[in-house]
């Protein structure tokens, strides 16, 4: 018997439907940060909300590849091309590493997933400093070229970008001092051994509870939502934006990324990039944003490949004026 149009077009929707991929045995999430890391909490944190929530059959193993800033990570995975069994957590150093370092991957060597979020960046100072405005913080650098000294995690990463900039965009000279990762940045700053970090609004969150350090200011366009009281009856939503404070950076953002090795078929793009949607909308995961003070961003496919292209030039702008850029 003839089926009717209709039954037939339901018949081939079903049966299209049950052939679209989905993984049939364990995923390795490639963690390019060591255990407690910030990449390490954002991909337990996807990966204890998949779980809770059944969003995917396959079980997940986390492999923590955190060495030379995340290279070893993105090494690794880059070795496993058409591989759709590896995702990998990161930020932009997956584009950023390889023009700095001579590496054994190309950024071409894996496609982007999602964005999932973003961190932000502050000035910060110790809290018994006398700066309340980073407008006198900027003044007194001036009147003393070279003098300012900040802490930051590694060299020519995300921190002293950040610092180049400043520098850049305010005519002021200032001293980096790389140490391996923000705490150590922030033990810096709280012992009063430096002057300054931008470490993210996380990174800092317990010492600024405790009086230790402060925010002068943070580089968004417009002030982070207000929340409880941190300190002294102020809150993120309390600290005035960069701009405002006479810093011509607007923005400076980092960044969580997923990442598939080059070569994988569409259809595992798009599962991969379902599945992150659908973390991305759970109450666990807006509880995780908001307690480390991230924005709330998803981004994918076209947009996310733009936003790529465009934090490439900005960044390698600041790398070629450095002289950092491999040849």
């Amino acid at each position: 018997m003839i089926k009717p149009l209709s039954l037939l077009c339901a018949t081939l929707a079903v049966s299209a439907q049950s052939l679209a991929w989905e993984p049939n045995r364990p995923v390795e999430f490639v963690v390019t940060s060591g255990a407690g890391g910030g990449t390490d909490n954002f991909a337990r944190t996807v990966q204890a909300i998949i779980s809770k929530h059944d969003l995917m059959d396959a079980s997940i193993i986390v492999s923590n590849k955190g060495g030379g800033s995340g290279a070893e990570g993105f090494v690794y995975a880059a070795g496993y091309q058409n591989d759709p069994y590896k995702l990998t957590f990161g930020t932009n150093n997956e584009y950023l590493l390889p023009k700095v370092n001579r590496m054994p991957y190309a950024a071409e060597d894996l496609q982007p997933v999602a964005a999932m979020a973003f961190d932000e960046f502050m000035i910060w100072v110790n809290g018994k400093a006398e700066w309340e405005d980073a407008g006198a913080f900027i003044a007194d650098a001036k009147a003393e070229p070279g003098k300012m000294r900040f802490s930051g995690s590694q060299s020519k990463d995300t921190d002293q970008t950040l610092v180049s900039m400043l520098q850049a965009a305010t005519d002021t000279e200032f001293r980096y001092v790389p140490f391996n990762g923000g705490s150590q940045a922030l033990v810096q700053l709280s012992g009063g051994h430096v002057d300054a970090n931008v470490n993210n609004p996380s990174e800092n969150l317990g010492q600024w509870k405790a009086g230790m350090v402060k925010p002068l200011c943070v580089f968004s366009p417009e002030p982070l939502p207000a929340g409880e009281p941190v300190y002294d009856g102020k809150g993120w939503g309390d600290v005035p934006t960069c701009a405002s404070q006479g810093i011509p950076i607007t923005e400076y953002r980092m960044p969580r990324t997923v990442w598939l090795a080059a070569g994988v078929d569409q259809e595992v793009v798009e599962f991969y990039r379902d599945l992150l949607q659908k973390v991305a909308e759970t109450p666990e995961w807006k509880a995780y944003v908001t307690n480390s003070v991230q924005s709330d961003t998803f981004l994918s496919g076209d947009e996310l490949r733009s936003y790529i292209d465009e934090n490439t030039r900005v960044i390698t702008d600041v790398f070629a004026t450095e002289g950092w850029l491999v040849e």
